[in-house]
């Protein structure tokens, strides 16, 4: 990098020159509201599924694919992405990563089929795979050690709060205009992101011409692919015979991601792997990524959950149902920045294992949901997951890519958006799975409708409780990791 920037001592007032050039600082704004609007996007067929699933005449099982479809892409794609950011630049990707995106809304707002909208979602999501790591790669590369705790806040925000807003646009748009609206909404925005981008956007790391492995690309796709689908599968097995067990996928993407493994750690020898494996070694980011998963299997799960028990079961519509989410999408976007402070001045243990805590509290507040439930109740339990969350994603994140060299950058944003996409769709696929299971149960048992599907949510809820306590114990293993040599002033 030819801008460098002098590393102030701990609590003391940043100089002149410790602050970011401004082509720095413009850079990473635009990737701020851009990764904004795309990761937004993962959510709001939550809200909109019913209507969805009304318009098509499918099941839930088959309408889970339009989130569940774009998580598994993003596991699919963003392995290559830490190749294709040192190929293409900042510049390159991020016009890429909106070109994708764009085109992918466009097609969604005209789908006339569900398959259609399905593939449209792919597209989408192969722009979004690429817009996160580019976006903590820069602020990697761009901001000191000692102030990336306050950069990476408003990066936690995007991750977290964008999800958390998705459903309450979904919900006011569905219910004033229809579900198409959702994408005709969005479609402008990202057509002037793109634009600002293609004028405003240069590159702030070097380039490094490396060949891309296709094997390694097909293994990963088998891998994750495979893995996902399985999980998914199990909520249509529920329902009806499949005529390929869940298990054969799954068992299948797990052998598969054994060999992608093998190979990537062979070609990282001579720096040719597509997700360099090496960052793992580095310290507290196991353990950072491991923590961020679980809460994503969590929060995902809560995503699509929590709409279908507010509309299936307690009947509610869905601007309303978006509506009761906004408190806690507000807080966890105050708190980002906040938290971000908090961790430059005291690192990731306090603020994550009270984190988790509320997280595991709030998936216990929703597993006593039912029909008759009080509104005020699902804005108690949402704001208390909401606290946890805005206290995990900012420590796990800047914990886990703090203590790469900064020639791993790429491949540690590239290990982190890879396993936060996989535990989102796991987390997904699961929930749906559990409620589907349970619901048939109830339903065969001449529970209602609305009942079956609480009761199915209730069983979801509480296992993601337990998961959670997986969570607790990881954190108290975290660390404030410690930039290597060299690392300081990218």
């Amino acid at each position: 990098m030819s801008a460098r920037t002098t590393e102030a001592p701990p609590g003391s007032p940043a100089s002149s020159e410790d602050r970011l050039p401004r082509e720095h600082v413009r850079v990473i704004a635009l990737l701020l509201v851009s990764a904004f609007v795309v990761i937004l996007n993962e959510t709001t067929m939550g809200v909109a599924l019913p209507a969805v699933m009304d318009e098509f005449v499918i099941p839930e099982s088959s309408g889970q694919w339009l989130t569940t479809g774009f998580l598994l892409t993003m596991a699919v794609v963003i392995p290559a992405t830490g190749w294709l950011l040192q190929r293409l630049g900042t510049r390159g990707a991020f016009i890429l990563a909106m070109s994708l995106f764009t085109t992918g809304t466009f097609l969604a707002a005209i789908a006339p089929v569900f398959g259609l909208l399905v593939a449209a979602r792919v597209v989408q999501a192969s722009g979004t795979a690429i817009m996160m790591p580019l976006l903590m790669t820069t602020v990697m590369s761009t901001v000191p050690p000692h102030r990336r705790g306050r950069v990476m806040g408003n990066v936690s925000l995007v991750i977290a709060v964008a999800p958390a807003f998705g459903p309450t646009l979904s919900g006011a748009v569905v219910t004033a205009l229809g579900w198409r609206e959702v994408f005709w909404v969005v479609l402008p925005i990202s057509a002037v992101s793109l634009l600002l981008g293609a004028l405003l956007v240069r590159d702030v790391a070097d380039r490094a011409r490396t060949r891309l492995d296709p094997i390694s690309l097909i293994l990963a796709a088998g891998a994750f692919g495979g893995l996902v689908y399985g999980l998914s599968a199990l909520g249509e097995a529920a329902q009806h015979a499949m005529p390929v067990s869940p298990a054969v996928p799954l068992v299948a993407g797990a052998m598969v991601l054994g060999l992608f493994v093998w190979r990537q750690i062979a070609l990282q020898r001579t720096d040719a792997a597509l997700l360099d494996l090496r960052v793992f070694r580095a310290q507290g980011f196991t353990v950072g990524l491991s923590v961020m998963a679980v809460s994503m299997i969590a929060m995902f799960g809560m995503i699509i959950g929590l709409p279908l028990v507010l509309q299936k079961a307690m009947g509610l519509e869905a601007l309303t149902s978006g509506l009761l989410m906004l408190p806690g999408g507000l807080l966890m976007g105050l708190l980002g920045p906040v938290v971000g402070r908090l961790y430059d001045r005291v690192g990731p243990r306090p603020l994550v294992i009270p984190g988790v805590t509320a997280v595991g509290v709030a998936m216990l507040l929703f597993a006593t949901l039912s029909p008759t439930s009080p509104l005020w109740w699902v804005v108690v339990g949402h704001l208390v997951l909401s606290l946890g969350l805005a206290f995990i994603f900012t420590p796990t994140f800047t914990s886990a890519l703090g203590g790469l060299k900064p020639s791993l950058y790429s491949h540690g944003s590239a290990a982190v958006a890879t396993v936060q996409q996989l535990a989102g769709a796991a987390g997904t696929a699961l929930f749906v799975a559990l409620l589907t299971l349970r619901k048939v149960s109830m339903v065969d048992a001449g529970a209602s409708e609305a009942e079956a599907t609480a009761g199915g949510a209730q069983l979801a809820f509480t296992v993601a409780a337990v998961v959670v306590v997986a969570a607790l114990v990881l954190a108290t293993r975290l660390r404030k990791s410690e930039a290597p040599v060299g690392a300081a002033g990218h």
